[in-house]
């Protein structure tokens, strides 16, 4: 892949490439951390519950409380991961930017959590919907 800054390695933009740069991230998180495994693994089983149902407007809303829940949880291990390989030893400063990373994702799944749990009593019936 080539490099923006340095200028190094193959030119070209490759769409397939991508789409293996974005699963292999995906899988690596998946795999070594836990946080992530089970938040894919709980996410893939309500998406298939709303997509079998045929509720496509909590399926579409739940994918987008989902992707926005992932993505802030991989940004969060990607920046703890970064401060980790920079920084070994205890460091305030290093607490602040994990802690701040950590409170994004944190607001995330908070927000994932409502609607996972709205969205699943409409399934229910325990409330109604629109």
């Amino acid at each position: 892949m080539r490099n923006k800054f340095l200028g190094t390695g193959e030119p070209g933009w490759h769409p397939v490439r991508k789409v293996r740069v974005v699963l292999s991230g995906l899988r690596f998180a998946v795999l070594y951390d836990g946080s992530v495994a089970w938040k894919v693994v709980v996410s893939t089983v309500v998406l298939a519950i709303f997509g079998a149902t045929g509720h496509w407007r909590d399926f579409l809303l739940m994918l987008v409380a989902t992707g926005q829940m992932l993505a802030a949880e991989l940004l969060n291990s990607a920046v703890e991961g970064v401060c980790d390989f920079l920084v070994s030893q205890e460091d305030r400063r290093i607490r602040a930017i994990k802690d701040m990373a950590a409170a994004a994702a944190g607001i995330a799944i908070l927000f994932w959590g409502l609607v996972l749990v709205w969205e699943a009593g409409r399934l229910v019936g325990a409330w109604p919907g629109p």
